[in-house]
């Protein structure tokens, strides 16, 4: 199904696919590494055929997490075996490059059929790593307007038995929740059908509700990014959503945008509900947005993309709270420009953002 046109006229604002970590309509796709053999034979059939500039000089090691990075890091993700893969089929170079991404913590979505364990098996490592987590809660039903993103909890009673099962896991560790990508400005841009729109209120601030009630846990409500709404447009869906209740608001969740211009939209809706403050996802905005192609395509798997500023709370600004990678780099937004489905690794992509990056 093609993308559907925003609503204004302005491309539609990239999806984070069936699910970044691969769970579609047909049920979910575990986290279980797969056997290196495998890698190595999807890594040997893209990395000849990798787009993007000329290779570079070889990059120094893979480098650990910085000692701002605000979250845990995952040492078992998608690409940390991509980066295996790479150094075990003697590819020292691309492993260094891909290095820049494995090293950084990203965030976990949690997948619908074991919210609870999920949630406590990765709460419970950052614990042990000493850092929260950084999660992402993408469940609600009719979500994405059952266009590429189709999926979700089957109803309200659902998602929020769901989110319960969510803040158990979480438990008294702490976490950063960022709820619901695209689920306030699906009824801003009037893609989810006004007869909905009530239910989705009420299930978000719910949801916000329900998960503060976890002592260590922070909440932030999807807000878009500058190329879907104006401010104040996105204003009262917000609040309507739960956002006096939540700790802030996330920008740019799996778009391009630039950091520059996130902040600027972040700080003019601040503005709007409270001064709350809000998070950055730089992911991939480190060269902005794709212009050249279809505007209705530009969000699935662009080329010339980068990676953008490294995770870190020191943003130097008071109402940022941090610049965080939301979208989980190097892994693809769907079956576009040679990318696999949506949520699996495309090591050509990956080492692109990272050949690109500043």
């Amino acid at each position: 199904m093609p993308a559907r046109p925003h609503a204004a006229g302005t491309p539609r604002p990239p999806k984070p696919g069936p699910h970044p970590r691969g769970y579609g309509p047909g049920g979910a796709v575990r986290t279980v590494a797969r056997p290196l053999a495998a890698v190595l034979a999807l890594l040997a059939a893209t990395a000849c055929g990798a787009p993007g500039p000329a290779e570079r000089g070889a990059p120094g090691p893979a480098p650990s997490a910085p000692a701002e990075a605000p979250y845990w890091v995952n040492p078992d993700g998608k690409a940390a075996r991509a980066v295996a893969a790479h150094r075990a089929a003697g590819r020292d170079a691309e492993a260094a490059l891909l290095g820049l991404i494995s090293g950084r913590p990203a965030a976990e979505w949690i997948g619908p059929d074991r919210p609870e364990s999920e949630a406590r098996e990765l709460t419970g490592a950052a614990t042990r790593a000493g850092l929260p987590a950084l999660l992402v809660l993408y469940d609600i039903p009719h979500r994405d307007c059952g266009q590429y993103s189709a999926g979700g909890a089957p109803d309200g009673t659902a998602y929020r038995a769901w989110v319960d099962a969510v803040a158990r896991g979480i438990g008294d560790r702490r976490a950063t929740v960022v709820l619901e990508p695209d689920a306030v400005m699906q009824m801003v841009d009037g893609c989810v059908a006004e007869q909905l729109h009530a239910e989705r209120y009420a299930l978000l601030e719910e949801a916000v509700r329900r998960l503060k009630r976890q002592p260590g846990v922070t909440v932030h409500l999807d807000a878009g990014n500058p190329g879907w709404a104006a401010p104040e447009k996105v204003a009262a869906p917000l609040r309507r959503a739960g956002i006096a209740a939540a700790d802030g608001f996330a920008v740019n969740v799996s778009n391009f945008r630039t950091t520059e211009e996130s902040v600027a939209y972040g700080r003019r809706l601040s503005a709007l509900v409270g001064g709350k403050p809000f998070v950055v996802d730089t992911s991939r905005n480190g060269n902005g947005p794709y212009t050249e192609g279809d505007p209705a395509e530009n969000w699935c798997n662009p080329p010339g993309r980068a990676l953008g500023v490294p995770p870190t709370a020191l943003t130097g600004d008071p109402l940022v709270s941090a610049y965080v990678w939301i979208k989980r780099p190097g892994e693809s937004d769907g079956e576009c420009r040679g990318g696999p489905r949506a949520g699996e690794w495309f090591d050509a992509y990956a080492l692109e953002l990272a050949r690109n990056a500043q």
